[in-house]
């Protein structure tokens, strides 16, 4: 077989290498002898993908094949796929002819990455070449289509390889069992497990039962998943703690966390010690039901399990606190951080910030950025948008351009939800020569507007009373290929109507409707041309409301006026030195690199001026700026 001078790099899982890629490249170097010599590509009508390198057309082992393929392999370990890519095509455009093993460990790499597009180009590529697919290759390609969740392929594969000679092997049936959980068939799963025991060649293993009841937990199914652990104790071998949590994990999820804290006395009942992630998991799933004092509980009694809470407990524990609006439960959970020194984190941080600026609390939420900043903490991109948004909910965007510029020049690259969310609060003040120049910078910067950003716009205009310059935007929106929805169209004719214009407002929504029974594609159900203000929102008030506080956060009843003047009365113009922080944060994010697709920022409902008092002895009495400092 041609792979018998190669050596195997790949097996199931990227082999361990002594040596780093500087050490492959030095090898290739001294590879270039005469037997690695190219034909001229003149010889050739196509010299990129013609090989030109004798060992390789001699089918004996070429050393930069193999010397590149480790690289690939060393990549995949250091946790680089997306790098393996440009090795592979080096080969190619270098006169080289690809190995199984290099085939197979590009797979392996771009099955990390999800790219299951080119799983058929390498099966092709293999059998176009002449070579015969051995059994690392074959489950290569079966979990390829196991991750993808395509069952009927992987199954092909699998009786293409029994077929083949190549004798499947327990890891490959674990991949089918994995598979089918992912595609949602743990019944298909289950009767692998049957076929196992009639193939004398392979036999279940701990990792086999365990992937089959994460399969039937994924179908919330924990009585089958159970099941599965007493058939597994029955055939020699004992449930982990991964097949616990597992268990656990279902619990939690469904809404059952007391249960999922009854699993920890069954597994000391199995002398299987819980771990960190079986306390995340318990303390995870009371917090999703409201009950966090029950998870604090849970929390205190982890020591007598010889476990000590980490951060990710104590994040999990902090959030469900502010999300019911408990202050003192905050101020105990930093307590015992402090005793148990654990020190906070950018998410402790945060997520405290996030709660400030949905009460509506700039200058708190400031204070605790300044405290993380003097703490040695980088700030990261979720936290600038917290800060961003919360000014322009404030009314205050000049404070939020600033965040956008600290980001720039602290080596985070706004995404596109930041940008927009400034340009809204410069089209919501009505400068729209400002806003302007944002959606100019965001084009600089390389971030492509989205359809959120050009309707901003298009209504900033239309407050404005600049009506021709949304029309405007409907050109520029397809220069940018964004394609307008209803939503668009109704924005642009609300600009026009607001202005007086009914006429061409009616012009507009005719032609939006003509355009849609001419293409008969859009199913919606027909909006009537009356009243507008019901059938577009403005963008100051559609942006995603992922955290909030509960019986606190409500809508403002008397309008987006009030609520302005709520919070500039909160913030009493206090003025910030804001340059200060920025030069710190900047120091801290030197190495920072240009981020895209950074977590979505937060805004918080308008709140009414009612619950003022509510706020102000929330934010009195708790000291968390303080704490934290």
């Amino acid at each position: 077989m041609e792979e018998s001078g190669n050596g195997r790099a790949y097996s199931d899982a990227p082999t361990k290498h002594q040596d780093g890629i500087t050490d492959v490249k030095k090898d290739e170097e001294n590879s270039q002898d005469g037997k690695h010599e190219l034909h001229p590509a003149s010889q050739y009508e196509d010299s990129q993908s013609q090989v030109r390198c004798i060992s390789c057309l001699s089918k004996t082992s070429c050393r930069i094949v193999r010397s590149r393929t480790k690289v690939m392999n060393i990549l995949i370990e250091k946790g680089r796929p997306q790098e393996v890519q440009s090795i592979f095509d080096s080969i190619i455009e270098g006169g080289h002819k690809p190995s199984l093993v290099t085939y197979t460990t590009l797979l392996a790499a771009l099955t990390i990455q999800k790219r299951f597009d080119s799983i058929h180009s390498i099966i092709s590529q293999v059998e176009g070449n002449g070579m015969e697919p051995d059994s690392i290759f074959f489950n290569a390609v079966i979990n390829a289509f196991s991750e993808l969740g395509n069952m009927q392929e992987a199954m092909k594969c699998f009786w293409k390889m029994k077929k083949s000679g190549s004798k499947p092997t327990t890891s490959t049936f674990n991949t089918l069992i994995k598979g089918f959980g992912i595609a949602g068939e743990p019944e298909e799963s289950q009767k692998l497990l049957e076929l196992m025991s009639q193939d004398e060649n392979v036999r279940p293993n701990l990792r086999t039962y365990n992937v089959l009841v994460r399969a039937w937990c994924n179908k919330k199914n924990t009585v089958k998943a159970w099941n599965v652990i007493y058939k597994m104790v029955a055939s020699g071998l004992q449930p982990d703690v991964v097949t616990y949590n597992t268990i656990a994990t279902s619990y939690a999820q469904n809404g059952e966390a007391s249960q999922a804290e009854g699993i920890i006395l069954e597994m000391q009942n199995n002398n299987v010690q819980p771990n960190e992630r079986t306390c995340y998991i318990i303390v995870g799933g009371y917090c999703k039901e409201g009950k966090v004092k029950e998870a604090l509980l849970f929390v205190y009694r982890m020591k007598d399990l010889g476990l000590q809470p980490n951060l990710i407990v104590f994040n999990s524990l902090i959030k469900g606190f502010i999300d019911s609006v408990d202050r003192d439960g905050v101020n105990e959970v930093l307590k015992l951080m402090e005793e148990l020194g654990v020190g906070p984190d950018v998410i402790t941080f945060s997520t405290i910030m996030n709660a400030w600026s949905a009460a509506g609390f700039m200058d708190k939420c400031r204070e605790i950025f300044d405290d993380m900043v003097k703490a040695g903490i980088k700030p990261d991109a979720h936290v600038y948008s917290i800060l961003a948004k919360g000014y322009v909910q404030a009314g205050e965007p000049e404070k939020a351009e600033k965040i956008l510029n600290a980001m720039i020049k602290t080596g985070f690259c706004p995404n596109v939800v930041i940008f927009t969310t400034v340009i809204n609060g410069w089209c919501s003040a009505g400068r729209m020569e400002y806003s302007i120049k944002i959606f100019e910078k965001m084009c600089e910067c390389g971030i492509t507007p989205n359809l959120k950003t050009f309707e901003t716009l298009i209504w900033g205009y239309g407050k404005a009373r600049q009506p021709w310059k949304s029309e405007e935007m409907l050109q520029i929106m397809e220069e940018f290929n964004v394609q307008p929805k209803k939503t668009t169209h109704l924005a642009v004719a609300e600009a026009r109507n607001a202005t007086g214009l009914k006429k061409e407002a009616n012009r507009i929504l005719s032609a939006m409707k003509n355009e849609e029974m001419s293409r008969k594609t859009d199913r919606e159900d027909e909006i009537p041309v009356g009243s507008l203000e019901k059938h577009y929102q403005k963008p100051g008030s559609n942006f995603p409301n992922q955290v909030q506080l509960p019986n606190l956060v409500i809508s403002d009843q008397k309008g987006s006026g009030s609520a302005t003047k709520r919070g500039r009365m909160v913030l009493r113009d206090t003025d910030f030195s804001l340059e200060s922080s920025w030069t710190a944060a900047i120091s801290l994010s030197l190495s920072h690199s240009c981020t895209f697709g950074a977590r979505s920022p937060i805004i918080c409902q308008k709140q009414s001026h009612g619950q003022l008092g509510m706020y102000n002895q929330f934010a009195h009495s708790c000291p968390l700026g303080v704490f934290l400092n």
